[in-house]
């Protein structure tokens, strides 16, 4: 067999590797959403999305569960998003020396690394008792902008590198300054890039349990949080606790396959606006 055969016989192999491994992948997705929509389905009704659990959470709605996942998600994102931005504007457009960069990058990559319940012990140790917060809302929307502000700082330097530096250097012969250039070239070219990591990360805040275990949720509690100091639940605690505690698991079972059901159809919804929006600006802002 000549070199040339046996490179196009490799080129062959991996590629049927690829494929394989693309089909495995797509193939349990398939089954996991399937598994979910039969089992979950079944539960979705008016009364399961609109009114509270009742009788031992053996019964009733998740409404109050999908009230407080979506303030947690808003209270982060209002957190992680102007950090975030701010963050890695400063390390791509004015940090220096490069070394400090260099270390500074390495601290947030390994922050992104760090296992989501040790986010959880920071926010029980800071927000709940340092600065007295106590177990709220705010404790856990808190921590959990910490948890993803690693997540929007990468997505956002990427963004900006992928900006040509022939647009900043057109900017800077035209005689605007630097903030000038970073706010009306910069920033809106990177825009769309921006607002997948933002995308990405509302999953992450909307999914983790760890986080919010000691610092703000609570398997059941009468109505809605009233202010940003009250305890909330929350579609990913109620589905860990009604598996891990529950009393009656041939009634909560299912209530957990419907909250599973509902928490991915409302990051789906969520991020499909963040996508819409996204698309638009990318055909308004078209180079």
């Amino acid at each position: 067999m000549t070199y040339k055969q046996t490179r196009v016989l490799k080129e062959k192999f991996g590629l049927f590797l690829l494929r394989a491994s693309i089909g495995v992948a797509i193939l349990f997705l398939i089954w996991f959403l399937t598994v979910l929509f039969i089992k979950g389905g079944k539960m979705l009704s008016w009364t399961f999305l609109a009114h509270s659990p009742v009788n031992g959470m053996t019964e009733g709605g998740i409404a109050p569960a999908i009230v407080g996942t979506l303030y947690l998600v808003l209270i982060a994102l209002s957190v992680a998003i102007p950090f975030g931005i701010l963050s890695a504007f400063f390390l791509v457009e004015y940090a220096k020396p490069k070394w400090l960069v260099s270390i500074i990058r390495t601290s947030i990559n390994t922050l992104a690394g760090v296992p989501s319940i040790v986010f959880g012990l920071f926010g029980m140790a800071i927000f709940v008792y340092l600065f007295d917060f106590d177990v709220s809302l705010l404790s856990a929307g808190l921590t959990l902008g910490i948890l993803i502000l690693p997540v929007i700082i990468n997505s956002t330097e990427e963004a900006l590198k992928t900006v040509p530096q022939s647009f900043r250097e057109a900017s800077f012969a035209l005689g605007a300054s630097k903030m000038q250039t970073v706010l009306k070239v910069v920033l809106p070219t990177a825009l769309p890039n921006i607002l997948t990591g933002i995308i990405i990360s509302i999953g992450r805040a909307a999914g983790e349990t760890a986080p919010i275990l000691f610092t703000g949720a609570t398997l059941y509690t009468r109505g809605y949080p009233t202010s940003l100091f009250d305890e909330t639940m929350a579609l990913p605690y109620q589905i860990y606790a009604l598996m891990a505690e529950g009393t009656s698991p041939a009634k909560q079972t299912p209530i957990v396959y419907g909250s599973a059901l509902v928490l991915l159809l409302l990051v789906v919804s969520v991020s499909l606006i963040g996508i819409i929006l996204r698309t638009r600006i990318r055909k308004e802002r078209k180079w």
